[in-house]
């Protein structure tokens, strides 16, 4: 739909500015005599290593970022987190050969950071195929590029306010933890868990930003990870010690008593923060119903999904911590918390999980340093 401009007449949106990072020179030219074709794109800059593209984002300013995972030198899960950080808002499609659709390399780019993925083609694949993929992928991730990017311009302009003080530590046993997270949140989730001790045995609940169609992937990474069954999570399935849910990619997590056991609700509710799922409703009904005994995390993240749930948790006279600016990929969610006061703890995800053993020890509360 064209623009309006300051004089009232309509004009042009202008094209989508890319950047291709590619170590073949044939795939970039592929990219290249497709992407050509369509006026809305228009390819700002090429690079053939990850060392390349980081260099010309200092000065180029481009809105989406193709990228490929196998390059030599610094791959592209290594690249992701300082790509994100450099673009200066400009999201990322991984478009590599390992990027097929569940495939355990498409959820550890999503949970990076990545925007979405796309299998690279192998010779002989129908190209015309490949190419309605690429352009369709790319008109969906170009849709949210103005308010992505003023968002994080506002973000680097904004300098978060360090509290003075962090919330009283809460003493008593955890009945539900609950932990929202999105962009780097399988590594943020992966330090967490390995300090974690299989004795906090508590049912977790995990709201992570990622599509439906990559859950049951995330669900058994994090099997793998946290040493203790994951599933998505199902309407009607109960709340059982020693085992995780995990949202799924087109609902919220809600918590209902039914016959005094607490029970998973889904719900397809707009959120405030326009994710699906949304870590607020999460954190809402685990304020609800456990109270006291809710334990909260907000793990590293763009925006400011889990502010307002967090706020419901500490009414409840639950605890929330937070991951710190130092170990977080981006220190949105988390940090949208931490300067409004509401975090008991803000530490890196280990010393978190210090902090739950704590509790689930019954030892008196003992001040962890804030922003370690």
């Amino acid at each position: 739909m064209p623009a309006q401009s300051l004089y009232g007449r309509k004009t042009e949106p202008r094209p989508i500015r890319l950047m291709i990072v590619d170590d073949s020179i044939v795939a970039r030219s592929v990219f290249q005599t497709i992407l050509g074709e369509y006026p809305e794109f228009e390819i700002v800059a090429t690079a053939s290593s990850a060392d390349q593209a980081l260099d010309k984002l200092r000065s180029c300013i481009v809105d989406i970022v193709l990228l490929d995972l196998a390059m030599p030198g610094m791959d592209g899960f290594t690249a992701l987190p300082e790509i994100i950080a450099r673009g200066r808002g400009a999201r990322v499609l991984i478009v590599s050969t390992s990027a097929s659709e569940g495939a355990e390399a498409c959820v550890r780019a999503l949970t990076l950071g990545a925007a979405d993925t796309l299998e690279k083609p192998s010779a002989g694949t129908y190209r015309d195929r490949f190419a309605a993929a690429l352009v369709e992928k790319l008109r969906r991730v170009g849709e949210s590029r103005p308010a992505e990017r003023e968002e994080v311009r506002a973000a680097a302009k904004a300098v978060p306010v360090t509290p003075d003080v962090t919330r009283p530590l809460v003493a008593g046993p955890v009945d539900c933890l609950a932990i929202g997270s999105s962009t780097g949140g399988l590594h943020a989730l992966a330090e967490l868990f390995d300090s974690l001790p299989s004795a906090c045995d508590m049912p977790i609940l995990i709201t992570q930003h990622l599509p439906a169609s990559f859950m049951p992937y995330f669900a058994a990474q994090m099997t793998e990870i946290a040493g203790r069954p994951a599933t998505v999570a199902r309407d009607g399935v109960s709340l059982l010690r020693g085992q995780i849910l995990v949202a799924p990619g087109d609902a919220h997590i809600g918590l209902r008593s039914i016959g005094g056991l607490p029970r998973v609700i889904l719900n397809r509710d707009p959120a405030p923060s326009g994710c699906l799922p949304s870590v607020d409703p999460m954190f809402h009904s685990v304020a609800q119903l456990f109270g006291e005994r809710a334990f909260a995390v907000v793990l590293t993240g763009m925006g400011r999904d889990g502010s307002i749930g967090a706020r419901d948790i500490v009414e409840a006279g639950g605890e929330i911590a937070a991951q710190d600016r130092t170990t977080s990929v981006v220190w949105g969610m988390p940090g949208s918390v931490a300067t409004a006061g509401l975090a008991s703890t803000i530490a890196r995800p280990s010393t978190i999980a210090a902090r739950i053993a704590d509790r689930m020890r019954g030892q008196p509360p003992r001040r962890v340093p804030a922003w370690r």
